[in-house]
């Protein structure tokens, strides 16, 4: 990985972000190739390697129309790979993006989901001056709901998902 790669844009006590890349296949085949990571947010569960290909080609544009995407994040300390934390546009007339975050599973339980969501979190009201933040969750992922209240979403209905195809509980956290 190159030099100018670890310039990250945002920063929190353990990690930095930064904008995916062409040159990530192999960042994200590490994250959405993993079916432990994708079994609850897209019903094929291990995503194929185009499967993959296409979620990081679309993260891209989204950046490049948006400014947006959910940013690659990295351990400060090592500069490893630790998953994706981010926003991507949802109401645009009403100033509503979504938040999610993806972390790759062997990093679980060490609290860096709640400190990426923050630091997007405090990006978002404080940086780029979001009215509102919308996030959901599958129903079977109890770490994301308990994620989303200690981060102060409140539930507010159950939305169609169509990666899933489920209802999932669905929130808004304002600033």
């Amino acid at each position: 990985m190159a030099v100018e790669r670890h310039k990250y844009f945002l920063r929190s006590e353990r990690l930095g972000f930064r904008s995916w890349g062409a040159e990530d296949l192999d960042l994200a085949m590490g994250l959405w190739g993993d079916p432990l990571v994708t079994r609850l947010i897209d019903s094929r569960g291990q995503l194929s390697s185009e499967a993959v290909a296409e979620r990081l080609e679309k993260e891209i544009a989204t950046f490049t129309q948006f400014g947006v995407q959910y940013w690659p994040i990295f351990l400060l300390a090592t500069h490893e790979h630790v998953g994706c934390c981010g926003l991507r546009p949802y109401d645009l007339p009403a100033e509503v993006y979504e938040f999610g975050v993806h972390i790759r599973s062997r990093h679980w339980g060490i609290g860096y989901a709640y400190e990426s969501s923050r630091a997007v979190i405090d990006y978002a009201f404080g940086t780029l001056g979001v009215r509102s933040l919308f996030a959901g969750h599958n129903p079977k992922n109890d770490a994301s709901r308990q994620l989303l209240v200690k981060l102060g979403f409140r539930h507010t209905h159950d939305e169609f998902y169509p990666p899933t195809g489920l209802l999932h509980p669905s929130y808004t956290l304002e600033p």
